[in-house]
């Protein structure tokens, strides 16, 4: 087994990978390709970083974001739980988690299996985190964006608005959705990875 194994190995290692692929470079490419909204071909190049560098694939949380947007969820969810075990407690995490199983499965089987978070003290994932356990609303995760000022206010509305974006998709309105990720990714825009998960969102859905 182990030699055919090394067999494989030798054989199709040097079709997935070029002699200039680094796992920086390849980890490049797959963030690249998905700010450019091509997820299958982000994945793809994660897949050929995995390959490289098995030991990263805990820490990548931006494949799984990937695999949610090739509409690949049962990817997307495995990614996630592996992601949770060198990243206990973020919400953003158990966030995309459900969504991907919501998507696969549907929501009262998200529900079921949704990871519980404590101590994300960022501003509003609290409120994010009860509103995908059914037990929020989005008047309190939009109430709770609403503090600082400048930049920092402004963070808070595109985090808000993107998981309001994302939870109403996952739970089936479609109208609520699109406005709100409409103002994450141009009202209230940000460059980081998140807010350019927004706009991302917006131009694969068509509502730019």
């Amino acid at each position: 087994m182990k030699s055919l194994l090394a067999l494989i190995t030798l054989l199709v290692l040097p079709s997935l990978l070029s002699a200039a692929d680094t796992p920086n470079e390849l980890f490049q490419q797959g963030v690249d390709f998905f700010f450019a909204a091509k997820p299958k071909e982000s994945v793809a190049a994660f897949d050929k970083l995995i390959v490289l560098a098995p030991e990263s694939k805990p820490q990548l949380w931006q494949r799984g974001l990937s695999l949610y947007y090739a509409g690949d969820f049962k990817g997307g969810r495995e990614q996630f739980e592996v992601h949770q075990t060198v990243n206990g407690n973020d919400v953003e995490n158990a966030a995309w988690h459900f969504l991907c199983i919501a998507k696969g499965e549907g929501v009262e089987a998200a529900r079921k299996v949704f990871i519980p978070i404590e101590g994300d003290s960022r501003i509003p994932m609290k409120q994010v985190h009860e509103l995908f356990a059914g037990k929020g609303s989005e008047e309190a995760v939009l109430k709770a964006a609403e503090e600082g000022d400048g930049e920092r206010l402004r963070n808070h509305r595109c985090y808000a608005h993107l998981y309001l974006g994302l939870f109403f998709e996952a739970t089936g309105d479609d109208v609520k959705a699109k406005a709100h990720m409409i103002k994450a990714a141009k009202d209230f825009s940000m460059d980081h990875y998140m807010g350019r998960v927004a706009q991302v969102h917006v131009k694969i859905r068509g509502w730019e």
